[in-house]
């Protein structure tokens, strides 16, 4: 087959344009929602807009303060669901394009890329992926403005007792990932499963427009 020079991929510029348009949007709702999510007592996560067609779906992710354990019930998510679709049926900059608005909280599979989501988790078992090295899993101790301490759990054969080690820093700079390990003979963890912690993939109350 011939190729013919000189032509790029159309779809490429237009979809850079698109997902420029799609952050612009969802920074825009973002500044529009914070203030009502803030008045609910909790933290705007995120906002993730995405489309099919005219019809677009935003999703709304909020979270406890970083001072508060435990996670958001599902009376709160109905409760500051109403009051965020009520702000985005009387925003007057909207254009009118038909929506469907989901409201979830993270849950504990989400990432930890933040210091103040370290610092929601402290106390719970952690896995970390350092720049360089082999993970480590752990109890984590306690968080600072530059990193975290945690109580290493050495490996140890099936069956056995965990083993810990002397306690470690790491500084987020020498940390590349970070996820909570579920413990599901741990009561603080069946307590977060119980409280309505919703993850992306298990949206809260869907409100189509």
């Amino acid at each position: 087959m011939a190729v013919r020079s000189g032509q790029g991929n159309p779809s490429s510029p237009r979809k850079a344009a698109r997902d420029a348009e799609l952050q612009a949007e969802a920074q825009r709702l973002r500044d529009l929602l914070q203030p009502v999510v803030e008045k609910h007592d909790l933290f705007l996560e995120d906002i993730d807009i995405k489309t099919a067609g005219v019809q677009r779906t935003v999703h709304v992710i909020v979270d406890l303060p970083e001072d508060r354990q435990g996670g958001v019930g599902l009376d709160v998510i109905s409760s500051v669901s109403l009051d965020l679709s009520e702000a985005m049926d009387n925003d007057t900059h909207d254009d009118g394009r038909p929506y469907s608005l989901e409201i979830s909280s993270p849950g504990v599979s989400r990432p930890l890329t933040e210091p103040r989501h370290w610092r929601r988790n402290v106390g719970r078992l952690v896995e970390v992926t350092p720049a360089s090295g082999d993970n480590v899993v752990g109890r984590l101790l306690e968080v600072s403005a530059d990193g975290i301490r945690l109580l290493p759990q050495l490996p140890v054969k099936k069956g056995m007792k965990p083993r810990q080690g002397e306690p470690m820093t790491l500084e987020f700079s020498r940390i590349r990932k970070g996820t909570v390990q579920v413990e599901f003979a741990h009561a603080e963890d069946e307590h977060h499963e119980d409280n309505g912690a919703d993850g992306p993939g298990d949206p809260g109350p869907a409100h189509p427009a």
